[in-house]
């Protein structure tokens, strides 16, 4: 009885302890269930949260500009014909027909201070010759007179604090011009020289140009006449463009004609005449653009059109680029942006456009109410102030961030100022203010792509190739010594290899390129003669060596075929290429850059090769041994047994693989930042550089302007290679399932 009450006891301890593990197993597998899914959902998470930043920050650019009104006033002063609002949108500036100049509150109308003219005669035209204030006033005895209006900027009490003043940095004299009262007035400023040009009564054009004298101790500024020169026109010109240097001169009729001038060895020579509009339409509106590159050109049907020079085969042509539709009516007035390409038009009834030409865009549309005497934009480009022909003034407040970008822009060819034709151009920044900007992704993107084909080119081939020999055919002493050994290569900083490659990889190729040809050439070669020769040998001696060492056999043939290749490269160099193939190559129009898609090609790749031999690898070794050895035994050889067997069944790892390899040559910053010259040009040429999306995030990350249209840009950039990265991993996962439903059941 003692015995079965003691068995009875040991039972129930033993269900309980049976018991007690059940339960803690089923703990721990919820805990690690929940675990797992929690570590999923928080990847999936982190991902959606950085497409999310990343959208956040894009998302701007593609904002339409928006105009508020912020102020309605009546202006005092009667007739004004030009009109000026300095940075920051507080004081206007404005010139009244009979030449009163004045500055005036932009936010309630009221006079801050009033000037008149010191020259006797009364003024008939006005010209702006740059963006800083500089002006001239023509006057109806032929003469004119140079002045400006400067601001000067204080923060007393920590408040700024803006002072407007006329002066006049040539001094008050005026300067002879024409024999006649001068109708119209036109002129151009640039560092060391002005030229202004007008149209007297008798309807002939005059131009002076003058060089800049600044005295060393009191920085007096003189004017010195260097040349003066005056033209009969067919017609009655309308407008006289002149361009800094001086380089051009533009005489524009009312009915669209045109005759252009280029200035040679200071003269004027006639270069070209053309006509601007379509038959029926005139001329209303002509002004630079930015940069004094791009005429705009207002028609008397609502029109404005871009012409720049474009060089041709028989030298420089004024071309049309593009049109801008804003009405039906005639467009009275055109002002430019002062630190980009865009511009505002206006139409007689008040009608009014925001255009940018680079971008090819109309931003926004809206309407005055009625026609305008005068209109002017702040340098910021966020305060327009409009005077009605009712004399009412109007503020409107003015957003729009990032004209310049467009999906045209981003993705479409181009037609940049002084190009010879559209293009796709990645140039984010220059020298001058009046650069345009060019932020095409298009070459970036072909570069990443670049860069991971030549990779890919140069890996697959050893990886793929090297991984099979190492698992199938390799003893298993010698593969635990050489899947380390290439394992370990993952663990070499991209940076080193990058520092080798553009220091040392680049220079070697540039003088040995014969060589390194002649390598990829007969490398493949000798161990394929080497190969064949082996399997011809006599038993004895190839019994000699262990089965799966015979790769051993390669190291020597490798070295010698490495030396072989550069010891003929320099004979063949000189041979059939004058001794130095980078300059041959040259000679026959093929760019060679030191810094290439070889050398990249080659640094990336053993980046590369790691990464695709190890996933590789491990596939087709972990393919089941039964399978292998049925098919052996059912009579296949070892290479049908791999091609048929070995490989459809590793197939799904082995294009994991792949794109796993792809996906970092896609990505890679480093090396192609170091061992390429970072040109943003489209290519395939293998002896020249390029710029990846990756790399050129690095590069122009740090001085960008946080917020500014080159900041969100460089964002889109890394969101569209996050998005070919998502894609190449997508297009593996559904193929790796596709192969191992397909070969699964083997």
């Amino acid at each position: 009885m003692n015995t079965s009450v003691k068995e009875t006891t040991r039972k129930l301890l033993d269900q309980q302890t049976q018991s007690g593990k059940h339960k803690r197993r089923k703990i721990n597998d919820l805990i690690a269930r929940y675990s797992i899914a929690l570590g999923g959902l928080s990847v999936i998470g982190a991902v959606g949260l950085i497409c999310f930043y990343l959208f956040w920050v894009v998302f701007p650019i593609f904002k339409p500009a928006s105009v508020e009104l912020e102020q309605d006033y009546s202006w005092q002063q009667s007739e004004p014909q030009y009109m000026s609002v300095e940075e920051y949108g507080e004081i206007a500036f404005s010139i009244s027909k009979n030449g009163d100049l004045g500055f005036f509150s932009v936010e309630d109308g009221s006079i801050i201070d009033k000037a008149r003219f010191s020259h006797d005669a009364q003024p008939t035209a006005f010209a702006e010759l740059d963006l800083k204030g500089l002006m001239a006033a023509g006057f109806a005895d032929g003469s004119f007179q140079l002045f400006s209006h400067k601001y000067k900027i204080s923060y007393p009490n920590n408040e700024r604090h803006i002072e407007p003043q006329l002066q006049y940095p040539f001094g008050e004299d005026s300067f002879e011009l024409t024999d006649s009262a001068i109708t119209r007035l036109f002129g151009s400023r640039w560092e060391d020289g002005i030229v202004v040009a007008s149209v007297g009564a008798d309807q002939k054009v005059t131009t002076v140009t003058y060089s800049i004298d600044q005295n060393f101790l009191t920085e007096e500024l003189t004017l010195e006449e260097e040349s003066r020169d005056s033209f009969e026109i067919p017609f009655a010109p309308k407008y006289v463009l002149t361009t800094p240097g001086p380089d051009w001169l533009y005489i524009i009729s009312e009915q669209g004609d045109l005759i252009a001038y280029r200035h040679v060895d200071d003269e004027w020579e006639f270069h070209e005449s053309l006509s601007l509009v379509e038959g029926g339409r005139s001329v209303t509106e002509a002004v630079f653009l930015l940069g004094q590159t791009s005429l705009l050109i207002g028609d008397s049907e609502g029109a404005v059109s871009q012409w720049f020079q474009v060089r041709g085969d028989d030298g420089f042509n004024l071309k049309k680029i593009r049109d801008f539709k804003l009405s039906e009516n005639a467009i009275s007035q055109i002002i430019i942006e002062k630190r980009r390409k865009g511009f505002i038009a206006s139409d007689v009834k008040g009608k009014m456009g925001i255009f940018y030409t680079t971008s090819e865009r109309q931003l926004e549309e809206f309407d005055f109410g009625q026609g305008l005497q005068a209109l002017a934009i702040n340098s910021r480009s966020n305060s327009l102030v409009g005077i009605g022909n009712n004399g009412q003034a109007t503020v409107f407040a003015v957003e729009n961030e990032h004209p310049e970008i467009s999906w045209s822009a981003l993705w479409n060819e181009v037609w940049y100022e002084s190009y010879e034709e559209p293009s796709f151009t990645w140039q984010s920044s220059a020298s001058t203010n009046d650069f345009e900007s060019k932020f095409s992704l298009v070459p970036l993107s072909f570069g990443t792509l670049k860069a991971a084909i030549y990779a890919m080119l140069f890996a697959v081939p050893l990886a793929i190739f090297g991984a099979i020999f190492t698992a199938y055919f390799m003893a298993p002493k010698m593969r635990s010594m050489v899947k380390p050994t290439v394992e370990i290569m993952e663990a070499l900083p991209t940076v080193i290899l990058g520092f080798l490659a553009g220091l040392w990889l680049a220079p070697l190729i540039e003088e040995h390129l014969a060589g390194v040809i002649l390598l990829i050439i007969l490398l493949p070669i000798v161990t394929v003669l080497f190969g064949f020769t082996w399997t011809k040998l006599p038993g004895a001696i190839k019994h000699r060596v262990p089965d799966g060492w015979q790769a051993a056999l390669l190291f020597p043939i490798i070295i010698f075929g490495t030396f072989l290749a550069f010891w003929l490269g320099e004979p063949v160099e000189s041979a059939m290429f004058n001794g130095n193939m980078p300059a041959w190559l040259n000679e026959q129009g093929i760019t060679y850059d030191q810094r290439n898609s070889l050398v990249v090609g080659i640094a990336m790749g053993f980046a590369v090769i790691p990464t695709i031999f190890s996933i590789t690898e491990d596939a087709i070794f972990s393919v089941p041994k039964h399978l292998s050895n049925g098919s052996l035994a059912l009579g296949a050889s070892q290479w049908q047994t791999l091609t048929r067997v070995v490989i459809p069944t590793a197939s799904p790892g082995v294009f994991s693989a792949l794109m796993i390899g792809l996906g970092r040559a896609v990505g890679e910053t480093m090396i192609v930042l170091m061992a390429t010259g970072n040109t943003p040009i489209m290519d395939m040429n293998i002896f020249e550089g390029f710029r990846t999306l990756s790399a050129n995030i690095a590069v122009e990350m740090p001085e960008s302007e946080v917020g500014s249209s080159h900041y969100r840009v460089l964002f889109l950039a890394a969101f569209v290679l996050f998005l070919f990265t998502f894609v190449f991993n997508t297009i593996a996962e559904i193929v790796r399932q596709r192969l191992r439903n397909k070969y699964g059941s083997l």
